[in-house]
This record gives structure tokens, sequence and C-alpha cells, in this order.
């Protein structure tokens, strides 16, 4: 077994397994440590942004339930992909630090799913305004 740090132990020896109500635990600490990392992304600062002013936004027009609750859903997909996109990028930074034409294409593909949910939540969110101001 060959180690870059003569330190660092394989992770097989310094990670332990966690069962039950300790998974439970465990599970929610790994996804607070996965939203800190993403609150120092720009981009996902915008986006809890646009969340706050959505929701204002729709509070303002009326919209029903079901219209915040959709909102939401889209929202939390959004979260989830740029999540996903973050993750893709530090992992193509640590494997591949040069530029290559594959590591580009998968940070590209992250980026483009990304912007495919912001058009899909631009696109409700305008229709619920539109829909509530001018029809309902």
């Amino acid at each position: 077994m060959t180690l870059n740090d003569k330190n660092q132990k394989p992770a097989s020896e310094t990670f332990e397994k966690k069962t039950g109500v300790a998974h439970l635990f465990a599970a929610g600490q790994y996804s607070m440590q996965g939203f800190r990392r993403l609150m120092q992304e720009s981009a996902f600062r915008h986006e809890l942004l646009a969340l706050g002013v959505g929701l204002v936004l729709f509070a303002v027009i009326g919209a029903s339930l079901g219209e915040f609750l959709g909102f939401i859903v889209l929202m939390a997909i959004l979260f989830s992909v740029e999540a996903l996109n973050t993750a893709i990028e530090e992992l193509v930074d640590r494997i591949s630090p040069e530029i290559s034409t594959v590591g580009r294409n998968a940070k590209d593909l992250g980026s483009f799913a990304v912007f495919c949910l912001l058009v899909a939540n631009g696109l409700y969110a305008a229709y619920v305004v539109i829909f509530r101001i001018f029809i309902a």
C-alpha cells in the first residue's frame, strides 16, 4: 500500500461505519458539512436569495399552497443539483488539476444541469406570477 503522506492512514483504518441511530446522526452531520461547503459557493448563495425573494413574491401575489410547494420542491431539486455540480468540480480538480477535455466536459455537463433547473424554476415562477396577477 502506497500513500502520498506517510502520516495518513488508509480510509479502512480511520473510518468506522455507523449503524442504527448513530448512523442517522452521522448522516445528519455529513449533510450539514455538505451544506457548509456549499455555502462557500456564490452561485448557491444566489440561489438561496432567489428562494427567499420567490417566497416573498409568492406571498405578496397570494399564491396557493400547491404553488408554494411546487416552488419549494423545484428549489430543493436545484440545490441538490448544485451540490452535485460542486462535487463534480471538486473531484475533477482533485483528480485532474491540469486542463483536460474530459474534465472540462464533466464540469460543463454539471453546469448545464444547473442551468436547466434555473430555467425550469424561472419559468415556473413566471407562470405563477403571471397567472395570479393577470388571470386569477
